[in-house]
């Protein structure tokens, strides 16, 4: 084959690999391009809740910090957590300013405490996570990323994401204390 049959085969080749990865539909890289197809699932989640603490709800420091939150990254690599948020049904939200290391979690306690690279706190004095609530993470841009409801009949929450009161989500629906009628 002559050296110009090459080329030319060579530059119809190229084009056509780049005609058909142009052909591609936009949801083959995973991400949603506003055409509400399912984006990437995340690879943070949310893991283990404690909503209601454990024992008599007196309202001290130690008893807002026993309910919490986790928050878990499945992946290897590290996930910038800064502008990502976890709100409640009231819509009592905690702001994230943290980089999450691959395959590991952070808690979200309700109370005062010193952040640490596995438990943060939101400094509130009241309690968040009541005994029928929804947890909903979202990232930076205001997506929801995953969420967790628990107390109501049938189990279950809004997104599939998890069933019921599985992966560890624990919690006690006690009545004693300052909470009793939640």
């Amino acid at each position: 084959m002559s050296r110009s049959a090459r080329r030319i085969t060579a530059t119809v080749l190229a084009s056509g690999a780049l005609l058909a990865a142009a052909a591609l539909p936009a949801s083959a890289d995973g991400r949603d391009h506003g055409h509400n197809r399912p984006a990437q699932r995340s690879a943070v989640v949310l893991g283990a809740i404690q909503y209601d603490s454990p024992g008599r709800d007196n309202g001290s420091n130690r008893s807002l910090n026993a309910e919490w939150v986790t928050v878990t990254n499945t992946s290897r690599h590290s996930v910038n957590l800064r502008g990502w948020t976890l709100t409640d049904e009231s819509r009592r939200s905690y702001r994230f300013d943290l980089r999450l290391p691959g395959r590991s979690s952070v808690r979200v306690h309700t109370g005062v405490g010193r952040d640490t690279s596995r438990d943060v706190y939101q400094d509130r004095r009241d309690y968040v996570w009541d005994s029928r609530d929804t947890a909903t993470l979202r990232d930076n841009r205001g997506r929801k990323i995953d969420s967790e409801s628990w107390g109501r009949h049938g189990g279950g929450n809004n997104n599939g994401h998890h069933g019921g009161n599985s992966n560890g989500h624990q919690g006690n629906n006690h009545g004693g204390g300052p909470r009793g009628n939640r």
